[in-house]
């Protein structure tokens, strides 16, 4: 009989942190916790805000009867922490102080890890995480850029992508590690990868400007009108960092970042609006042609994920650019909770082994 094994996965979020409650592949409870502007506000960090939302998700377990003294596993979030290779790593005293000291604390997901760890230690229990967006495992030429002071940084959907890769291969009747794929992960942040045989071996970076321009993110942009963009006294660093991956691409041009709201205004022909969606379908198609590229163009599937691929017209601009490259599939929004807890179960399974983060 197959032993079951209870995993509690942890995602925090800017406003949000989810919790999911796994027996092995099947979630029996979820919980979303909303964090108001307010709530927040009174907190000078992320970091600060650990004990209010482990408090709160503590309660929201309670009351749907999740014993936690039951759980095999805490699986949390992986932040912004050192480049790492893909995989599941055991939440120790190196990934801890970066979680809380480096970069990483400046991003919510921070806080997963260090929940996982402070449940794990109380219930005496192992605490993990999983392809935080920090997985590098590009081509190491591939991290090279035009200029040698800015190296390409790797952050990315890692999490999203990997989940989504096993799945099609999968669905395809093989294992990843056997497969070719080009994937969009496409959100208020977009990221292209082209994977070969179970590893990412280009990534556009989905967060530092690369790519295509997104509901959030203004993807890259011509150097010179940058430059005179950041000398102009117009614009604070913060802003232009906030054009960057907050205010820019569908927000700065049609003042949203609801992508459903932008395929209305389309569709009831709205010429700017159809101008920008035209556009963001256009550039990551080309986006999918340069990885594909990358894997010399022996492509088994090229995979379209994330929250904007439920949009069908979206969709079918880039499957009608693309699909000369190989069988196009979809596999809409994303389901981090259970890419969480599947990785925590290879573990406990003995189908993979945690590593060391060595930072």
């Amino acid at each position: 009989m197959e032993k079951i094994y209870r995993i509690l996965t942890i995602n925090p979020g800017s406003t949000s942190t989810k919790v999911g409650v796994f027996e092995n592949d099947t979630q029996i409870c979820e919980v979303v916790t909303r964090h108001s502007k307010e709530e927040l506000d009174k907190f000078d960090s992320n970091i600060a805000q650990k004990g209010m939302r482990l408090e709160l998700v503590v309660k929201a377990l309670e009351e749907k009867n999740i014993k936690l003294d039951e759980i095999d596993a805490f699986v949390g979030r992986g932040g912004i922490v050192a480049p790492l290779e893909s995989g599941v790593y055991a939440v120790g005293e190196k990934l801890l102080y970066d979680l809380e000291h480096s970069q990483a604390q400046y991003h919510a997901s921070c806080l997963g890890g260090l929940i996982a760890h402070e449940l794990g230690e109380k219930y005496g229990k192992p605490s993990f995480i999983v392809d935080p967006v920090v997985v590098n495992e590009r081509i190491p030429y591939m991290n090279l850029s035009g200029l040698p002071q800015c190296e390409r940084a790797c952050v990315w959907h890692a999490l999203n992508h990997k989940a989504i890769a096993r799945k099609c291969a999968q669905d395809m009747g093989k294992k990843y590690e056997d497969c070719r794929f080009v994937i969009a992960h496409m959100g208020g942040g977009v990221s292209v990868a082209a994977h070969a045989n179970g590893r990412a071996i280009d990534v556009q970076d989905g967060f530092n400007g690369e790519g295509s321009f997104s509901p959030e993110r203004c993807g890259a942009i011509q150097v010179h009108s940058l430059v005179t963009m950041c000398f102009s006294g117009k614009y604070t660093e913060a802003e232009m960092n906030a054009f960057a991956n907050k205010n820019g691409g569908i927000a700065a041009h049609l003042g949203t970042k609801d992508f459903m709201e932008v395929e209305r205004r389309v569709l009831a022909g709205e010429e700017k609006a159809t101008m920008v969606f035209n556009a963001m379908a256009a550039q990551l198609s080309k986006d999918i042609g340069a990885m594909a590229a990358m894997l010399e163009g022996d492509v088994d599937a090229v995979v379209l994920t994330g929250g904007l691929a439920y949009s069908k017209p979206f969709v079918e601009l880039i499957t009608k650019r693309v699909k000369f490259i190989a069988p196009v599939k979809v596999y809409a929004g994303e389901d981090e909770l259970r890419a969480l807890a599947q990785g925590g179960l290879r573990v406990l399974r003995g189908e993979e082994q945690a590593k060391e983060y060595k930072g």
